[in-house]
C-alpha cells in the first residue's frame, strides 16, 4: 500500500527549513530561513510554485519555529535570540508588524505553538522553561507565566490539547510531560477528562518516558475527538503511544514500537494512525490502538520513485544499523562500500535529500513536510 499520486515539490532555495506552517485556508505558507521567515502566497491543491510576498525580519539569530493562529490573523515566531514575536498585517502600511512578547528567558527559544482558541500560546526554551503567553491590552504586549518544575532540560516540542488548557511538552531529558496551562480570568474551567479534574496552572497531570530515556523530538495529542491519547518520537527511533486511565492512575496502556529507522523528528497523530518522518528522509505510517501498534507502510517505496538509472539494492531505506556500519567503515578504511548518506553528492532514493524537519496537515488527506534540503513537499496519503 502506498500513495498513487506523485508528491508536489517546492524547492524554495537551498537554505535549511527548520519549520513551516500554513494559514487555516492554505492561502499562505510561512517558512523559516536562518533569522527570517518567508511568507508565500499559495492555494490548496495547486501545483504552481508559491509566490514570495513578504519577509518577516525581526530576529537576529536562527528562527526555530513558526505557527499561524487558528483564525489566520497572526503569525507567531521564536528564535535562538531568546525572543518571540507576534506578527499582524497592517493594512495601512501594507506590511506585517511585530508585537513584543515578554518571554523572560535567558536561553534560546526552541518551539512555539498557538492554543486551539488562539487566545494564548506557549514557547519552549533551552532555559528549562515553558512560557505560556497571553495578551495584555493596556500595554499592547504579550506577557508570560512560566511552567518550570520538574523540567530539567531543553524543551524540543509542544502540543496543545483541544480543551485549550492542557499542554504536552517533550524534552531532551527523555520525558514527555503534560501540564495545565490554565490562565485565570482568560480560560473557562475545562470539562473533567482522563487527564484530570482540577487543573490550576502548572499542575502536572502526566509524566512519561520510554525504556531508553532518549531525547524526545516531537509529541502530539491525538487530534481525534477527546484527545485521550498521546504519541511521541524519541532519538532511539522509537514511537510511543500513551493511553491515560485517570487522575493518579497508571496509563491504561503504554505502547512502544522500536523501529530500525534513523530517528524521527516530527509526527502527526489522528484517530488510529501516526505519520512520522525525520533523519531517514521518508515518511512512515503506523496504525494501531491500545492493544498494539504496527508499521503500516513506507510512503515512498522504491518502485514509486523515478530514477535516471534503475534502483539498486543498496538504495533501500537507511536503518540505524546500516548507518552505524557505514560510519565504522569510514573510520577503519576512510571509505564506505554502500550508498552514501545525504550530502555525499549522490541522490537519495527519496524526494527529500536531507532530514525532514517538520510535518503539517495539508487538507484532503495530505501531509506537508519541510526539510534541511530547502524543500516543501506535499504527499497525498
Amino acid at each position: 500500500m502506498s500513495s498513487s499520486n506523485s508528491p508536489v515539490v517546492y524547492q524554495l532555495g537551498h537554505k535549511p527549513i527548520k519549520d513551516h506552517c500554513y494559514s487555516p485556508n492554505f492561502d499562505l505558507l510561512a517558512v523559516t530561513k536562518d533569522n527570517v521567515v518567508e511568507l508565500y502566497q499559495t492555494s490548496l491543491n495547486s501545483t504552481a510554485r508559491p509566490k514570495l510576498i513578504a519577509t518577516l525580519e525581526g530576529h537576529d539569530k536562527t528562527v526555530t519555529s513558526v505557527d499561524f493562529s487558528p483564525d489566520g490573523s497572526r503569525i507567531l515566531t521564536c528564535s535562538q535570540d531568546r525572543n518571540a514575536l507576534v506578527w499582524e498585517y497592517n493594512a495601512q502600511q501594507g506590511q506585517y508588524k511585530p508585537t513584543l512578547v515578554l518571554l523572560r528567558i535567558n536561553r534560546a527559544a526552541t518551539v512555539c505553538r498557538w492554543s486551539p482558541k488562539g487566545d494564548k500560546f506557549a514557547v519552549g526554551s533551552a532555559d528549562r522553561v515553558i512560557a505560556v503567553c497571553y495578551y495584555e491590552e493596556e500595554n499592547d504586549w504579550w506577557v508570560s507565566k512560566h511552567l518550570k518544575k520538574p523540567l530539567k532540560s531543553t524543551i524540543t516540542s509542544l502540543s496543545w490539547h483541544p480543551n485549550n488548557v492542557l499542554l504536552a511538552a517533550g524534552s531532551t531529558d527523555g520525558h514527555v510531560r503534560v501540564f495545565s496551562a490554565f490562565i485565570k480570568g482568560l480560560d473557562e474551567k475545562p470539562e473533567p477528562s482522563v487527564w484530570g479534574t482540577k487543573l490550576p496552572f502548572q499542575t502536572l497531570v502526566g509524566d512519561y518516558t520510554n525504556v531508553s530515556g532518549s531525547w524526545v523530538h516531537d509529541v502530539a495529542f491525538n487530534e481525534d475527538g477527546e484527545a485521550n491519547s498521546l504519541a511521541f518520537v524519541s532519538h532511539d527511533g522509537t514511537l510511543s503511544i500513551v493511553y491515560p486511565q485517570g487522575e493518579g492512575l497508571p496509563p491504561a496502556a503504554f505502547v512502544s514500537i522500536k523501529t530500525g529507522y534513523l530517528p524521527f523528528r516530527s509526527l502527526l497523530f489522528l484517530a488510529d494512525s501516526v505519520i512520522a518522518g525525520g533523519y531517514n528522509c521518508n515518511l512512515i505510517v503506523f496504525e494501531g490502538d491500545q492493544n498494539g501498534w504496527k508499521e503500516l507502510y513506507v510512503v515512498e517505496k522504491q518502485k514509486d520513485l523515478i530514477h535516471d538509472e534503475p534502483p539498486k539494492d543498496d538504495d533501500q531505506e537507511i536503518s540505524s544499523h546500516q548507518a552505524l556500519n557505514m560510519f565504522k567503515q569510514m573510520d577503519l578504511k576512510g571509505r564506505v562500500n554502500s550508498k552514501p548518506l545525504a550530502g555525499s553528492g549522490k541522490a537519495l532514493a527519496t524526494t527529500h535529500q536531507n532530514t525532514i524537519t517538520s510535518l503539517r496537515w495539508y487538507g484532503d488527506g495530505k501531509v506537508s513536510t519541510s526539510g534541511i534540503d530547502g524543500k516543501i513537499v506535499i504527499f497525498d496519503l
